[in-house]
């Protein structure tokens, strides 16, 4: 199964790296891993997480107030956003367009 990131997706996690990183040394190197563990929980099992909203479903980051949102198809993880909990719920949906 292919892995395929929305560009809003790339950038919410690029800069969420970032912000961990110049909070700490290393510690956007694991918030990089906890995105990692995300996917590959998401990976193992597509249709095992928590459905949110339609087909779209989650995987909560360990250690982190991040949530990966991605949409299962029989190909392909589409992964929609790298959102933190704490941001307007629902916001990372008013971007999806099929």
């Amino acid at each position: 199964m292919l892995v395929a990131l929305r560009p809003e997706a790339e950038q919410e996690l690029l800069e969420a790296q970032a912000w961990y990183e110049s909070k700490a040394l290393g510690l956007g190197f694991e918030f990089a891993r906890a995105a990692d563990a995300a996917v590959a929980a998401a990976l193992r099992n597509p249709l095992g997480h928590l459905r949110i909203e339609e087909e779209f479903r989650r995987v909560l980051f360990r250690k982190f107030p991040y949530t990966l949102i991605y949409l299962p198809s029989p190909d392909e993880l589409l992964v929609i956003s790298f959102f933190h909990q704490h941001r307007e719920p629902g916001g990372w949906l008013e971007r999806f367009d099929n």
